[in-house]
């Protein structure tokens, strides 16, 4: 009797110890953190309820009072900007990974590997996250700009409300191209599918990625939990393996 009740205080207390973590998490990162999220849980016991969209879209909800715990955020401006309004916790800010830009068409062999689809005005449509939502958007409105394209592109661009959305067109042949975060179409550095020319960092701003605990959440353990984890080396790797860097 006395083991199985040392057993059941101790099932108590671990129970009581486990929590959930909302959390907003940018569209580019879909996949990866649903490979994560089941890890985190496996490794802390806390539970990571996951929603998923544009970082501009998540930065008003915020402020409107949704209730999330965490931002996973695309950029790393919009964390700070939070901090600033004491909407988050600044000291738990921190840089969770580096994304990367690609031009890519659900057709084989129609990108290539230099982007030179990109001057040959045979596509109709191409499409960009919107660029005041998405920082992936702000991202390839800026290599169109150092490549002397955004005003050509203009009349033809599908504007995505977030970085899933924009790979929706592409995939449904909407749009002939489109740009898209490497985290969508490849996976341990090959392409899953179509054509794809990955954007060299030198065309565009640093895409660095910032996660914060907000400040509903300062007094939750499983948010600081999760950023503790995405730093960790079993996150990094199924990060790496889909494309970003640190």
């Amino acid at each position: 009797m006395r083991h199985w009740f040392g057993l059941m205080v101790c099932l108590f207390f671990g129970t009581a110890q486990a929590d959930t973590v909302a959390v907003a998490v940018a569209a580019n990162f879909t996949a990866p953190m649903q490979e994560i999220a089941p890890l985190f849980a496996k490794a802390t016991g806390h539970e990571a309820q996951l929603s998923f969209g544009a970082t501009g879209k998540f930065y008003a909800q915020i402020k409107n009072g949704a209730p999330f715990d965490v931002l996973l955020s695309a950029d790393a401006s919009t964390p700070t900007k939070l901090a600033a309004e004491n909407m988050a916790v600044a000291s738990s800010q921190i840089t969770y990974a580096k994304g990367q830009l690609v031009l890519w068409s659900a057709q084989a062999g129609y990108v290539d590997n230099a982007g030179e689809v990109l001057k040959s005005g045979t596509w109709q449509h191409i499409a960009v996250a919107n660029p005041k939502l998405a920082p992936y958007g702000a991202a390839a409105q800026e290599v169109l700009q150092q490549l002397q394209l955004a005003d050509s592109a203009a009349q033809r661009t599908v504007l995505g409300e977030n970085i899933g959305q924009t790979y929706q067109f592409v995939a449904s042949g909407n749009a002939e191209l489109g740009f898209v975060a490497a985290s969508q179409v490849m996976k341990n550095g090959q392409l899953q599918s179509g054509s794809a020319w990955v954007v060299p960092a030198t065309l565009y701003a640093p895409i660095r990625q910032d996660g914060i605990v907000l400040q509903r959440a300062s007094a939750n353990p499983a948010a600081q939990a999760l950023l503790d984890y995405l730093q960790g080396p079993e996150a990094r790797t199924i990060m790496q393996a889909y494309g970003y860097a640190f």
